[in-house]
């Protein structure tokens, strides 16, 4: 599957169960690896936050790429 960063941002993300998720803000990416790792549901804004809340932040308000099951007009993600 080949698609824009670009066309992410902003795109709906729905779970197996058509219950919304939240939108997508942020991507985290691999560079490394050329790849997606992360979509957040909320903006990375506050960087200066410690490291604690930045991971807390990563585990409630994000989710794995590898979820990802389909990916169109929206996005729907699995367990």
């Amino acid at each position: 599957m080949a698609i824009r960063l670009s066309k992410l941002y902003g795109m709906n993300i729905y779970d197996g169960n058509a219950v919304f998720v939240g939108k997508v803000y942020d991507i985290i990416l691999d560079l490394e690896k050329g790849e997606v790792v992360r979509i957040t549901t909320e903006p990375l804004k506050n960087m200066s936050a410690s490291k604690e809340e930045l991971s807390k932040m990563l585990q409630k308000k994000s989710i794995m790429f590898k979820r990802v099951k389909s990916l169109k007009d929206i996005i729907v993600v699995g367990r």
